[in-house]
This record gives structure tokens, sequence and C-alpha cells, in this order.
């Protein structure tokens, strides 16, 4: 058995929208419902949705019943900070072997991509999606200034899903709450696995398109490329 925590549980504050950016329409879409048909159509077997408390039954009765999204058995309420809601997906999925950890806010994934992370999960242990970065990165000073250019063909800007053993990324989150200040500074699940264990994490490419959604522009550019994609 395998699942996919779907992540939605966000605010989207810097979108401007008195409406959840995961509930704002994407080409006549919900934009959380298209990360719901990618996992919907894969070899996931289940799908755990992570939303506010207040959007559960909205997600129920307004995407995953009439989507036909059948695999998403089981709605659970987040927490206050991303690796709340992981947590509580984590505890959802009790009995898995591998499980995936996508942004409902990335709506160009793909089969491909899950497929390609399901199997680096089971190959690996733990198996990120990400691409190379394009752009020369910067380190700044406190005052601002640049510190040093670290040598880009060794860094990568990275994705999701990222797919774990269950009990290695289970095991590195129950020891991440064991203490508050391990949670300072949390940004991914990878981070989580490389902090509180000594796995290694297998970097797989995505797409340079597996954007998220964060302010309006990107909505522009996500309906472009589904557009483009068909």
């Amino acid at each position: 058995m395998n699942a996919a925590i779907v992540l939605a549980a966000g605010q989207g504050k810097r979108m401007n929208s008195a409406v959840q950016k995961q509930f704002l329409l994407l080409n006549g879409r919900p934009l959380l419902l298209y990360s719901l048909e990618a996992f919907q159509k894969s070899k996931i077997d289940r799908i755990i949705l992570v939303t506010g408390k207040e959007e559960i039954e909205y997600c129920r009765e307004e995407i995953t019943v009439p989507y036909g999204i059948t695999k998403a058995d089981t709605i659970v309420a987040g927490g206050r900070e991303r690796y709340h809601s992981v947590y509580e997906g984590l505890k959802a999925a009790e009995g898995c072997e591998e499980i995936l950890i996508h942004d409902g806010a990335r709506p160009l994934v793909t089969e491909k991509m899950i497929h390609d992370a399901l199997d680096g999960a089971r190959k690996y242990g733990a198996c990120i999606v990400g691409m190379p970065v394009k752009d020369t990165i910067k380190v700044s000073d406190q005052e601002g200034f640049v510190a040093s250019t670290p040598d880009r063909s060794h860094l990568w800007q990275i994705q999701t899903p990222q797919a774990f053993h269950y009990s290695w990324i289970r095991g590195a989150y129950d020891r991440l709450f064991s203490r508050e200040e391990y949670q300072q500074g949390v940004t991914d699940d990878a981070m989580v696995l490389e902090t509180m264990t000594d796995h290694r994490v297998r970097l797989i490419e995505g797409s340079y398109g597996n954007i998220k959604v964060t302010t309006p522009e990107d909505m522009a550019v996500a309906s472009a490329l589904l557009n483009r994609n068909g």
C-alpha cells in the first residue's frame, strides 16, 4: 500500500484574494483539482487530503465527490505551519509502505513525475523531484551585499512530490515534534529527513513547468502552461 498526502491547508496570503488559492478557479476548475486528478490516475493507492478544518466538508462536497476523486478516502485538518499539516497527514497514513507528499498548489504535476518519485522511494528510500537552477544564485550578507556565489552546477530548485519510505519520514517527523527548537526554519520534507536522520535523499528531474502557484502572476503562467499542454 502506498499513499499521497496532498496539502491544501495554506492561506495563500500572497495571492491577495478572499478565496484561498487552492480553491481559486484555474481555467474554470478548482486549482486543487488538477493535482488530485493526477494522483487519481496514477499508481497511488490512496490520497490523504489535508485542508483547513472549516474546509473539510467543502472539499468533499465540491471537489472530491463531484469530480470522482475516489482515492481521496481521507480528508483531515491541517495545522498552523506546513510541517504541522504534513504530520497530520502522516498520522492518517499509518500502514503505508511508501508515502508521497505534494503541494496542492502545484497543478501541473504529471503522472510520470508521480511514478518516477514512487519508484525512487522504493529504490532509494527517499526521493525528491526538482530541476537544476537556470539562474546564477547569490548569497547575501546581513547588509545586503553579495557574500558568495555558489557553483550553479550543483544547485537544484526543489519541487514536489517528495517520496519516502513511510517509516523513514514518519520517524523523522516524530523526532521533529519531540523538541520545539527542531522546528525552526523547516521548509520542506526532505529537510526534515536530512536533519533528523542519517538517510540520504535522491534527486530526480521533474519539470520547469511544475510551478507552485503563489501569486496572481503564477495563476497566469499556470493557465498558459495548461493551455499549451492541452
